[in-house]
């Protein structure tokens, strides 16, 4: 029987949108973190923190039952702005950003909270603006956490089960990522299967660590 290829390229582009979505949400977040020296930083984190220790099911369980068109914000996304998430490939999408929100924003802000605090100063002394000196100054010299988050959540990403499963269920062509189809196949006695899309998840996960491994021992850290 011929591999259906359909949940690997599934899941890459699930992997793909939702990394740069959580790309653009993050950078600020960690900026703004890394900067924060008032009270209720460390609840805020908390809360950016928690997908790392909390059940995937109880997040996706979460998740379910606020997008159900039978609970208020569900109706409200359907009825309001036309927008179904649950057992959908949106909804895999927001799901995705909530539960790897952590492995995009914490090595960003490591970065950014290692770099020592003259550059900043010496950026805005010669007339740099905040964000003039963000993108030209701070982001590049914190490449290495910026090239981390990316990678690592686009893995963890890949590697996605209990949350999607949840949010998605396992619709072929439409929900069924990779995960879900080594769930399904070993449930069918499909070990041939399941040992494929495997194999493709191991290869390719190594693959990307591998490199972000090798990127970051070639990458300069700060720059004078």
């Amino acid at each position: 029987m011929p591999l259906d290829w359909s949940p690997i390229v599934l899941t890459f582009e699930l992997a793909g949108i939702a990394t740069g979505v959580l790309f653009c949400i993050a950078v600020p977040i960690a900026y703004g973190m890394s900067r924060w020296r008032g009270r209720g930083k460390a609840a805020v984190q908390t809360v950016v923190s928690l997908p790392l220790v909390l059940p995937p099911s109880v997040l996706g369980f979460y998740l379910l039952v606020a997008f159900s068109p039978a609970n208020g914000f569900g109706r409200f996304l359907e009825s309001e702005l036309h927008l179904r998430l649950v057992f959908s490939f949106g909804g895999l999408v927001v799901a995705s950003i909530f539960y790897s929100l952590p492995f995009m924003v914490n090595p960003i802000q490591s970065a950014l909270e290692g770099l020592p605090r003259s550059l900043t100063e010496a950026s805005l002394t010669l007339g740099k603006s905040r964000l003039a000196t963000l993108f030209r100054v701070e982001l590049p010299n914190a490449f290495s956490g910026l090239l981390t988050g990316v990678v690592v959540s686009f893995a963890h990403t890949v590697g996605e089960f209990g949350v999607v499963l949840m949010i998605g269920g396992s619709i072929p062509g439409k929900t069924r990522v990779a995960s879900i189809a080594i769930y399904n196949s070993v449930e069918s006695l499909d070990y041939r299967g399941a040992n494929v899309y495997a194999a493709i998840l191991l290869a390719i996960s190594f693959s990307v660590l591998f490199a972000v491994y090798l990127a970051n021992r070639t990458v300069p850290g700060v720059r004078p």
